[in-house]
């Protein structure tokens, strides 16, 4: 059936300041998530799919830099207007500008995936590792209730230019049992961890298993994860600034038995464009890999 990559590439950017998604931060002017699809097709993906803002339309070449989209398989864009009216007959509320969420952006997706799948996000290094590990466990997955997370340490994936957004992941016999969307954690002057939102709180471990939003699933579960961005809807009502991640949507199918998810546990070190401080560690960081051989001079020689 092939293997996709599902490219999230339509956040708003606010902690940086800007459209990181185009920042040229390779050697040869690459922009970040051209390294994702570089190691996505060398560990067997066939399809990339890239969900960008429409004011990106037309801009293939400032998501992707010089390299030719159709070597891609697919391009796809928000509909014309970024948050579209109602969903299956539920309306938005009028005074929503701000995008639904990154399960919302999937979705937008849905009618591409045919096949095994993985999901990233476009501002994020993952490593050629982890790419290996999810893309062979995708040729495992039988249904909706299979997945897979390739899941990071803490200490990996922190920013010392401020707090970052984590999945932080409960795990037991190698399976995900609860995953909790935990927004500002945050690296201290005294080089612990914390959770800047429980301040009270111990320092968290350093070796906890955290999410950076690489998953790989079963097509048929884009009906289940429907069935909750539906449940999402009526509660935005009530809440129009409510937003639906990913994994707050994959917890509460864990939470109902609906989902078996294996953790792939890795030792990657993530680096990524959440503040623009991150742009010259990324810049660095990438030309040493490719100094060091794990890229070619030029990425699409």
């Amino acid at each position: 059936m092939g293997k996709a990559l599902v490219i999230l590439a339509a956040g708003l950017g606010t902690r940086y300041g800007g459209n990181k998604q185009s920042a040229r931060v390779g050697p040869g002017g690459e922009v970040l998530m051209e390294y994702a699809a570089y190691d996505a097709i060398r560990a067997g993906f066939d399809r990339i799919v890239i969900i960008i803002k429409p004011e990106m339309r037309g801009g293939e070449r400032a998501v992707l830099g010089d390299v030719n989209a159709a070597r891609f398989g697919v391009e796809l864009f928000f509909p014309e207007q970024s948050i579209p009216p109602q969903w299956q007959g539920i309306p938005i509320p009028a005074e929503r500008e701000k995008p639904l969420g990154t399960l919302h952006a999937l979705l937008c997706a849905k009618s591409y995936l045919d096949r095994p799948f993985a999901v990233i996000n476009a501002d994020d290094y993952y490593g050629q590792g982890a790419f290996a590990s999810v893309g062979a466990a995708l040729d495992g997955l039988r249904g909706a209730e299979d997945c897979v997370l390739a899941a990071y340490r803490l200490k990996n994936t922190v920013s010392p230019y401020g707090s970052v957004t984590r999945g932080v992941c409960a795990v037991d016999g190698g399976y995900l049992r609860h995953i909790t969307e935990t927004y500002r954690i945050s690296l201290a002057q005294d080089g612990s961890i914390r959770d800047l939102s429980a301040p009270d709180s111990p320092a968290l471990d350093p070796d906890t298993p955290v999410s950076m939003n690489l998953w790989g699933f079963h097509p048929e579960i884009l009906d289940p994860l429907e069935e909750e961005f539906r449940h999402f809807l009526k509660l935005l009502q009530n809440d129009p600034k409510r937003e639906m991640p990913l994994p707050v949507a994959m917890d509460a199918l864990l939470d109902a038995g609906r989902v078996r998810c294996r953790v792939l546990d890795t030792e990657e070190r993530w680096f990524g464009m959440t503040y623009p401080q991150d742009k010259p560690i990324v810049v660095d960081a990438l030309r040493k890999l490719h100094d060091s051989g794990a890229y070619p001079p030029a990425l699409w020689t």
